[in-house]
């Protein structure tokens, strides 16, 4: 007898739900047009559902809920739904530019009538709210199946609370990339940022109240050490400190620091330090509409100041997201130092490590070394001290570079066994590492690092200069990108961008390379080792006007500078240093 329409049956399904951000808001403006819009887009995606094996189950105004029967082609169909309507968004600026997010799990599924429902329905439906516009987010059972099989860039969500689901889904967004950011520095530095689908937000520098100005450093240590627990948070994204100390010394509007770093909450506040005695003061304010959240005092000695710094950040996030636990904020705590002393010397180096200036640089070094002096089991101390090291070779400055080196690695392996689960600590071993070349445990330490703090941009930036010499050059673009969103205002975003350039190279794009190694020089003409990347770039490009003019700066900083010192220094695959070398051979520099 043939199955009733009421028939139910169980069964084992890859589930894909999608729809459209701000489809109401689309439709109250322009109803006509959004409709048009959404009829072609849902042509394109209802072919790509078909041509990956896909049934569509339901539907419901701009809502698309299909079934696969395997993993990987729910996956690969929703990739390629992404980057169709990008490309149809891009031809027709002048459309509403609908944007679908993407939900996809693995899971038990109800069918009735051609009609599927159940937890599996439920959760991959929740995955889609948690995708970012253009964006796909999968579950982790969904991630067991696919990893492998589709090598995308994935990034770990940790567990996310969701509606109307009783345990907290563990979840992964992969980004895909509009075309135009990948190859048009332009573009992609002068696109407005979007607000991320999860609580964001960015600490600004805390006024100093204090008669004393040389106590700076200790409001800006307490802001460094909220920052870096609140981005150990999983489902916070945090923007990073070098981008919201650019508002250091300066009046500014809260909607307008929300717009600048595409965050929805600001934090502010102020210090002010009487003999042993601290006062910190802080609001939370929507940066969005500027109402005010949230707002605190709190007072202790300054023995006390970590105890303050981690009441802070408890009550911050009790006040953003209260369903944190306790257990996820106290594993955020980075390990305290036995001595104020070397506390204060790290504070004060940090803003100044990073340096292009070598003067600069050293005194940090020189701060650094004196809080080792203080504390000898002060990891911190020693991973910043490594990257000075480490910073020396890569930007031609060093006079010994094997010595340079060797320390670097040291001070980055110590500071790893004093203290294995601070990403920070984590990355930096990854640099030196990297710079060693053993790219394998670089590879390793770094990713551990994002699972550990996935907004800690420092990580994506190194994972991208990685992944350049690992020749995967298109994921390098990626993390760099993904750290440019996390601190879009860095001093260093220059370097960045010249990695983005030395990816293009990487993957024989020589005129795209050029173009933001040269945008990056824009920004920080100090960065004169840059001017390497540039000239082999523009001479394989056969602008070999540009690569003489690069050479010839190159060696007015560095006179002893020739091919076979930079490829001693570059840890990249023969094929990339032997296209690498034969460009600044073109562009006249000698062996």
């Amino acid at each position: 007898m043939p199955r009733s329409e009421h028939h139910v049956e169980r069964h084992l399904a890859a589930i894909f739900a999608a729809d459209v951000e701000g489809y109401s808001r689309l439709m109250n403006r322009d109803e006509v047009g959004t409709l048009h819009d959404l009829t072609r887009r849902r042509a394109l995606m209802d072919d790509l559902i078909a041509q990956h094996r896909g049934r569509i189950a339901n539907t419901a105004g701009d809502s698309v809920l299909a079934e696969f029967p395997s993993v990987v082609d729910a996956v690969q169909c929703a990739v390629e739904v992404q980057n169709a309507i990008a490309h149809v968004n891009a031809e027709a600026p002048s459309s509403s530019g609908l944007r679908f997010r993407i939900g996809v799990h693995v899971g038990d599924v109800i069918a009735r009538g051609g009609d599927i429902f159940g937890d599996g329905v439920n959760v991959a439906a929740r995955l889609q709210v948690l995708a970012q516009a253009g964006g796909i987010c999968i579950s982790r059972d969904a991630h067991r199946h696919v990893q492998k099989a589709l090598p995308l860039t994935y990034t770990d969500l940790g567990p996310q609370v969701v509606k109307n689901i009783a345990e907290p889904i563990d979840a992964l967004s992969i980004r895909v990339e509009e075309n135009d950011a990948r190859d048009d520095p332009a573009a992609m530095l002068s696109r407005p940022l979007a607000l991320p689908d999860r609580p964001s937000i960015g600490v600004l520098p805390f006024t100093n109240m204090s008669s004393d100005p040389e106590q700076d450093y200790i409001a800006d240590g307490i802001v460094e050490e909220i920052i870096a627990a609140l981005s150990r948070v999983r489902s916070f994204f945090v923007v990073a400190r070098n981008s919201t100390f650019t508002y250091k010394g300066r009046a500014v509007d809260v909607r307008q620091v929300s717009r600048e770093l595409g965050v929805r909450y600001v934090l502010e506040g102020s210090l002010r330090k009487s003999g042993r005695r601290l006062r910190v003061t802080a609001q939370l304010i929507d940066g969005t509409d500027g109402s005010h959240i949230w707002g605190d005092r709190f007072d202790g000695e300054i023995e006390d100041i970590f105890d303050v710094q981690d009441r802070m950040t408890e009550a911050i996030v009790g006040a953003i997201q209260p369903s944190i636990r306790s257990s996820e904020i106290a594993r955020a705590r980075r390990k305290r130092p036995d001595s104020l002393d070397a506390y204060d010397c790290v504070m004060r180096a940090f803003p100044i490590v990073w340096s292009n200036d070598p003067d600069t640089a050293s005194l940090g070094l020189s701060l650094l070394e004196r809080a080792m002096t203080f504390d000898p089991s002060y990891a911190l101390a020693k991973s910043l001290a490594s990257w000075c090291y480490a910073q020396r070779v890569a930007y031609l400055r060093s006079a010994d570079p094997k010595e340079d080196m060797r320390r670097a690695l040291s001070l980055a392996e110590e500071a790893a066994r004093l203290d294995s689960d601070d990403p920070l600590v984590l990355t930096t071993l990854g640099a030196a590492y990297t710079l060693a070349r053993k790219l394998d445990v670089a590879a390793v330490l770094i990713e551990k690092a994002l699972l550990l703090d996935p907004n800690l941009a420092w990580a994506w930036h190194r994972s991208g200069w990685l992944h350049v010499y690992l020749d995967k050059g298109d994921v390098a673009i990626d993390h760099f990108q993904r750290c440019l969103r996390l601190t879009p205002l860095d001093p260093m975003r220059f370097n960045a961008l010249i990695g983005i350039g030395a990816a293009h190279f990487q993957a024989g794009r020589y005129e795209q390379a050029a173009e933001w190694a040269e945008r990056g020089l824009i920004e920080q003409p100090a960065a004169i080792w840059a001017h390497r990347i540039l000239a082999a770039a523009a001479a394989q490009a056969g602008r070999l006007d540009r690569a003489r003019a690069s050479v010839a700066i190159l060696r007015e900083a560095f006179p002893d500078v020739s091919v076979t010192q930079l490829l001693g220094i570059i840890p990249a695959s023969p094929e990339y240093l032997g296209r690498f070398g034969e460009g600044l051979r073109r562009a006249g520099l000698p062996d």
